[in-house]
This record gives C-alpha cells, sequence and structure tokens, in this order.
C-alpha cells in the first residue's frame, strides 16, 4: 500500500470525528462572544476545547504530511489546512467539512457542477458571515465610539459589508475590525462573483445543449434527405435499364424503399419542426 492510499484512508476514517471537532470549536469560539457574562467554569471549559481542538488537527495535519508521497505538493494543495495549524483563530474555517460532506451528496445525487460549486459557495458565504459577524463583535464591543455593540448589530454589518452595500449606519472604528471589514468585503465579491458565474455557465450549457442536439437533427435529416436522392437515381437507373415491354416488377422493391426513406425523412423533418 503506498503512502497515499494510506493517508486517503485516514482521511475517510478521521473525517466524520474532526467535524464533531469542528463544531465543537465553533461553539466553544462563539459562546464567549455571544455570553460574554457567562460563569468562569464555560468560559474555562471553551477555552481548553478551543486549543484541544486545535491540538487535534495540528495532529491530523501532521500525520497526513507524513503520509503524502509529495509532500511538497500536499502543502500547496492544502493552504486551508496549514493555515488553520499555524494560526489557531482560524479554526472556524474547518466548518467547511460541512460543504465538502454537501459535495459529497451532489456527486452521488449526479448534481451538475455548477450546482455543486454554488453550493459550496453557498457554505463560504454562510461561514463567512457567521464567524465574520461574531469576529467583529469581539473587537468592536464596549470600544469608544463604537457602532457595533450586539449580536444583531454585527450580523447586519456583516451583511450589508459583504454584499457590498454599506448603508453607513454601522462601521467598525479599531484596526481589527476594519481588516475585518477588508476581509469580508474581498471575500463577498469573489463569491458572490463566482455564483453568478456558475448560474451564467449553467444557462450556456444548457443552451449548447439544445444546439447540439438540433444539429444532430439536422445531420440525421441530411443524411435521409441523401438516401432518398441515391435511392430515386437507382429507380431512375433500373428503368432506364428495363428493356421496352419486360415486365415492371423489378423496380418495384426500389420504389418501395424510396418511398419509405422519403417518409423517414419527412418524419423527421416533421420532428425537427415541431
Amino acid at each position: 500500500m503506498t503512502t497515499d492510499h494510506a493517508r486517503a484512508r485516514w482521511e475517510r476514517r478521521t473525517q466524520g470525528p474532526l467535524l464533531l471537532l469542528a463544531v465543537a470549536f465553533s461553539v466553544a469560539y462563539a459562546l464567549p462572544i455571544v455570553a460574554p457574562d457567562a460563569a468562569e467554569a464555560v468560559m474555562t471549559t471553551c477555552h481548553i476545547t478551543s486549543w484541544g481542538v486545535w491540538g487535534a488537527f495540528a495532529v491530523d495535519y501532521a500525520v497526513r504530511f507524513g503520509l503524502a508521497d509529495d509532500r511538497l505538493r500536499f502543502v500547496r494543495a492544502n493552504p486551508l489546512a496549514l493555515l488553520a495549524v499555524a494560526l489557531p483563530m482560524l479554526q472556524p474555517l474547518r466548518l467547511l467539512k460541512l460543504v465538502s460532506l454537501l459535495l459529497l451528496v451532489g456527486q452521488r445525487a449526479r448534481m451538475a457542477t455548477q450546482v455543486r460549486v454554488t453550493t459550496y459557495v453557498a457554505g463560504c458565504c454562510a461561514g463567512l458571515l457567521v464567524f465574520g459577524a461574531l469576529a467583529v463583535l469581539e473587537v468592536e464591543r464596549g470600544r469608544p465610539g463604537a457602532s457595533i455593540h450586539t449580536l444583531g448589530d454585527s450580523f447586519w454589518w456583516a451583511f450589508t459589508t459583504m454584499t457590498t452595500v454599506g448603508y453607513g449606519d454601522m462601521a467598525p472604528t479599531t484596526g481589527a475590525g476594519r481588516a475585518l471589514a477588508i476581509g469580508l468585503m474581498l471575500s463577498g465579491i469573489a463569491l458572490l462573483g463566482v455564483v453568478t458565474a456558475n448560474i451564467a455557465a449553467w444557462f450556456i450549457a444548457n443552451f449548447e445543449k439544445d444546439d447540439a442536439q438540433e444539429q444532430r437533427q439536422t445531420a440525421a435529416i441530411e443524411a435521409l434527405t441523401e438516401e432518398v436522392r441515391s435511392l430515386r437515381a437507382q429507380v431512375v437507373s433500373l428503368h432506364a435499364q428495363r428493356p421496352h415491354g419486360a415486365p415492371g416488377g423489378q423496380e418495384v422493391p426500389a420504389q418501395t424503399e424510396a418511398s419509405e426513406a422519403s417518409a423517414r425523412a419527412a418524419d423527421a423533418q416533421r420532428n425537427h419542426s415541431g
């Protein structure tokens, strides 16, 4: 068994547990922000959970890196995993495993490629919206001159920022908040652009499919027409070669075949017109 096969088996076996750990990390990350007045024991549990999950993902990355045949290619192909290990605060992005499961379901259902990509992008948008709102609330709440104080404020700001609407009623005042705003704006533009492009690609693919079907029908009609012409030429040739006064039964099969081909061509023309 090659190391890549061993790595694939490891990934299959650990996908479910790591997904649960990602959800646990998200709760541990969000709870102190949503409920800053929670008991000290809750805060400590969230803190321990966050670092424990980070350690589990670090071990997972180290094992997969060690099992890779081409380690440089593995690093280039998994930038998100590397960032999640190198920067613990990026652990919420591991929730994209949920989107991976959706993609797997889509593949089994034989969904169109554009649908799978749109599903993936929709999951990314939802993740950025939720965690962008939590992050900006964490850095803005309680700061002098801040306009984002509640969870509702942060979600409203994150939504208007991602869609680049920017009403201006709320805006971050801290450096970290403004950096988050830049990231959300760029991400929102890119992700929504991907959605638009895939919708357009879906329509173009359907139009091309219809054009290809029409071209096949046209080619079939032309082939039948050519067959009718050939059979008519054979009938004329047989008629010309038949001696004067000879019985004409030999030309019946050719005439019948020509009539049948002509009928098929007429039917194909009607179906094409319909």
